[in-house]
């Protein structure tokens, strides 16, 4: 249909700044990520950017997970609806959202970016499918933006909060979905909130889109990945694990399924890198949940995870900042938690729940002195430390890291 009223939502200013220099060109911008992160809103605000420029803009919009555009099952019916749509002699603007549903979408959008006037944006929730066409398909002609869970400066916008340590806490405790703006924080209201999306993206994104048989396997490693947020394991080692639980499947299909995981953006990997020896090691990740609230819905949200739950921000965050991000690795046993990379800069981070045990402060400082260049070096602590910076190294509490880097 041609929208007129377009729905109200909150600015998303980190994603409107790198899609506004795209508007009007001639690429498909695909926004990506994992179902209910706010994608569908950020076509919105693209929408109200586009009409403070041009008040008749023509806007074409279609909504996949809305039964008025049932009709539109393959490329040829999506073809057709917009080619029927289309202003002749106006620059119109096509959004898609849930492109993914659409079979073979790629055929279409590969012949209608070819009209100068036509602007096209869209958003999936599959990262292979989306992917393999950006990169094979529609190559040269497309532009992809992953959209996260809310960071933690967002999530207090979102339900304007002060930045304090309740604030915190709340956002560790259930993520950064954007709906939970209209619910009450409260546990048992915002879990069973969760696991309805968890459910969501499980059966739609996984289970019928790859035709998963063993449901039962699918929700056991689910649950191990859950309980284990942050610890190197390979799919051997995982396969092992689940064979000591009575559950029996080989390696291969246990990266398969993670490799499932991973395409519905339930989950994040995270290659380990040499740092002496400048390569990535072809065994052993590490994994981390796109959103947090999510996994405590499923797993539970628990005192002796506060470490793990720690990381898991850190790492949700640095990539929200557009960060891309690898564990390293020293000699044979001495870890650096991450490496960030961004633009040709690079960052080094040790994340600890405190600082108060000689042990840790040794382990935590004496690590990242070992790396033998002079990029900047971070320890993020929950709890404040008794010095700002020690050897270069700067430390940093949690909730001013999420605030201000």
């Amino acid at each position: 249909m041609i929208l007129k009223d377009i729905p109200e939502s909150i600015p998303r200013p980190q994603y409107l700044n790198r899609i506004s220099p795209f508007i009007d060109k001639q690429l498909i911008k695909v926004l990506s990520g994992q179902r209910r992160v706010g994608k569908s809103y950020l076509l919105y605000q693209i929408m109200e950017l586009i009409r403070t420029k041009q008040k008749k803009a023509p806007i074409i919009y279609i909504n996949k997970e809305d039964l008025s555009y049932s009709s539109i099952k393959n490329f040829e019916d999506l073809n057709s609806y917009v080619q029927n749509l289309i202003q002749k002699g106006k620059k119109n603007y096509l959004f898609i959202d849930e492109i993914q549903d659409i079979k073979d979408f790629d055929k279409a959008l590969r012949s209608l970016v070819l009209n100068a006037d036509l602007d096209i944006y869209c958003t999936g929730s599959n990262a292979d499918l989306l992917s393999a066409d950006i990169a094979g398909n529609l190559s040269g002609r497309a532009i992809e933006i992953e959209v996260y869970s809310l960071n933690y400066p967002e999530f207090l916008t979102f339900h304007k909060f002060k930045n304090e340590d309740s604030s915190l806490e709340k956002y560790l405790q259930f993520g950064g979905l954007p709906y939970l703006k209209h619910l009450p924080l409260k546990q048992e209201i915002v879990f069973e909130y969760l696991k309805n999306i968890y459910s969501t993206v499980v059966f739609r994104d996984v289970i019928n889109r790859f035709g998963v048989r063993n449901t039962v396997f699918l929700e056991q490693l689910i649950l191990f990945l859950a309980s284990n947020i942050g610890s190197m394991f390979s799919s051997k080692k995982i396969s092992d694990f689940l064979k000591s639980q009575k559950v029996n499947i080989p390696p291969n299909q246990v990266q398969t399924y993670i490799g499932h995981l991973k395409s519905a953006f339930l989950i994040h990997q995270v290659q380990r890198y040499d740092i002496e020896g400048k390569r990535i090691f072809e065994i052993g990740q590490k994994y981390y949940f796109e959103n947090l609230g999510i996994r405590n819905a499923i797993w539970g949200y628990r005192l002796q995870d506060a470490a793990k739950i720690m990381e898991n921000v850190v790492y949700n965050h640095l990539t929200s900042r557009g960060y891309k991000v690898k564990e390293g690795v020293i000699g044979v046993d001495q870890e650096i938690d991450f490496i960030a990379e961004k633009s040709g800069e690079k960052i080094y981070l040790q994340v600890a729940l405190s600082l108060t045990e000689q042990k840790t402060i040794d382990r935590e400082f004496g690590n990242l002195m070992k790396i033998n260049d002079n990029y900047p070096k971070y320890i993020i602590c929950k709890q404040n430390f008794y010095t700002n910076s020690n050897e270069g190294i700067r430390v940093i509490d949690l909730r001013s890291f999420l605030s201000d880097f």
